[in-house]
């Protein structure tokens, strides 16, 4: 098995049972790349790896909550018997929270899950997965980020990004700036660290009232998964470019 993976670019996707993450690694794997689709729930785990196979992709299952980390240091295990390294790692896994958002109404149960998955899940996952990237020719890390993140467009006058969010919009800039620390932090090594704005999709966490569909969603995740050697690093990208942090 080892000397057959060595041959192929091998990836793991969080939350890649549906949605954006789903067309993620259907990206990947369109590329001849070996796909580990990460999610909680077996069934849906096992029903997007098997339509995944059925359009030709090398996908396989990893069992991961990135909440847990017993569960995290079991996919770590998964990939090591597997491959014996990680080229790429997409932390797409997040969630969202429903109404109110206004930082004085927020439920703060409410904050603490949202960061507990969309911040301390991406640090524990990359962690934990940091030694098997090291080990790859041309390692990269993709955070799933959000327009709502920047602090720039935020703060620009006649820029519309939904309404107040005092819950998930924040954990988005706590994630870009997890994503320059990580790129300092690596800087020197040939690991590229960046953050993906898929744009507004029609996903469950917005109730599929967006404007772009998952699979266009994907394109800058994967554009970054597969950024050459010495591309950018600790960047925020969308469709156009680099976003103001």
């Amino acid at each position: 098995m080892l000397a057959v993976m060595s041959e192929k670019t091998i990836a793991l996707v969080t939350g890649a049972n549906k949605g954006i993450g789903y067309e993620i690694a259907a990206g990947l794997g369109a590329r001849g790349w070996s796909v580990g689709v990460g999610a909680r729930d077996a069934q849906r785990r096992q029903d997007a790896v098997a339509k995944l196979r059925a359009a030709g992709a090398d996908a396989f299952g990893v069992p991961l909550d990135v909440t847990d980390g017993e569960s995290v240091t079991a996919a770590v295990r998964l990939f090591e018997e597997r491959a014996g390294r990680l080229d790429v790692l997409v932390n797409n896994a997040g969630v969202a929270c429903g109404r109110p958002e206004e930082p004085t109404a927020v439920d703060l149960e409410t904050v603490r899950l949202l960061l507990e998955t969309n911040v301390i899940g991406v640090i524990r996952v990359t962690n934990a997965m940091l030694p098997l990237l090291r080990r790859s020719e041309h390692p990269r890390i993709v955070n799933q980020s959000s327009h709502v993140g920047s602090l720039t467009l935020q703060t620009t006058p006649g820029v519309v990004l939904g309404g107040i969010s005092g819950g998930y919009a924040p954990t988005k800039t706590y994630l870009n700036a997890l994503t320059i620390q990580y790129a300092k932090e690596l800087n020197g090594s040939s690991i590229l660290v960046n953050s993906a704005c898929p744009g507004y999709v029609a996903t469950d966490l917005n109730g599929f009232s967006g404007t772009q569909t998952p699979e266009e969603g994907a394109a800058v995740a994967i554009r970054l998964a597969t950024l050459p050697d010495g591309g950018p690093t600790g960047q925020l990208c969308d469709h156009n470019g680099v976003v103001p942090w």
